[in-house]
């Protein structure tokens, strides 16, 4: 399947430095778009490919900082580069802690804002490999029956097929069955790769959590 596209978008109030922005974008062969505000932005904004957002700290109405924070609360998680002409410690701290990826201060080095976009860039696609992989396993977890998705913990957990068989009331043999069920739908080849698709869902998590509250329990 191809990649679509990755676009980098920019948000300036000041049109000459959208201009030289996305000259200095488009050189390097980058699909680049570029706003005069945050409203523009989010009615221009796409989801459907790798991208990242160039984005001035000042802008009319509402700051880089405080828009960075409402597109967090609108689940809107695209990798931010700050640029600024009026940047101080607090300000980049602030940035940072909340994700951004870069804070340059103008006049910046053109490499270095273009070495920031690779970086983004090869976040949001990392970040969206793993999401579309999560989405199919939990369609293969989807797949598993009432009993597989039951003993699904308890063998990642590492408990044998007669521990299992023991927990949940049943015999080893139909454990076994059970066991090699689900490694086919998970589309696991080993345990050890089955323990890795589980980790990456939350089973373990969950199994590690129902452990907790028995031994509470028992306390």
């Amino acid at each position: 399947m191809t990649e679509a596209v990755p676009i980098v978008f920019v948000v300036d109030d000041d049109p000459s430095v959208r201009r030289a922005i996305t000259r200095l974008i488009g050189s390097v062969g980058l699909q680049v778009e570029a706003f005069g505000s945050a409203q523009e932005f989010l009615q221009g904004w796409r989801s459907d490919a790798p991208s990242c957002l160039v984005l001035d700290i000042r802008l009319p109405k509402i700051s880089g900082l405080d828009f960075q924070r409402q597109l967090a609360e609108a689940n809107i998680h695209i990798p931010i580069i700050f640029i600024t002409a009026h940047g101080d410690i607090p300000m980049t701290v602030r940035a940072m802690k909340a994700g951004a990826v870069e804070f340059l201060t103008k006049p910046f080095r053109d490499q270095d804002l273009l070495d920031a976009i690779h970086v983004a860039l090869e976040r949001d696609r990392t970040k969206r490999q793993e999401e579309s992989e999560i989405a199919i396993l939990r369609k293969r977890l989807e797949s598993l029956t009432p009993r597989e998705r039951e003993v699904l913990p308890l063998v990642v957990s590492g408990l044998l097929n007669k521990q299992i068989a023991g927990e949940i009331g049943t015999s080893e043999s139909t454990v076994k069955v059970h066991r090699s069920q689900l490694m086919r739908k998970m589309g696991a080849d080993s345990f050890a790769d089955l323990v890795r698709l589980a980790e990456k869902i939350g089973i373990l998590h969950e199994r590690a959590l129902t452990v907790n509250r028995d031994r509470s329990n028992d306390g």
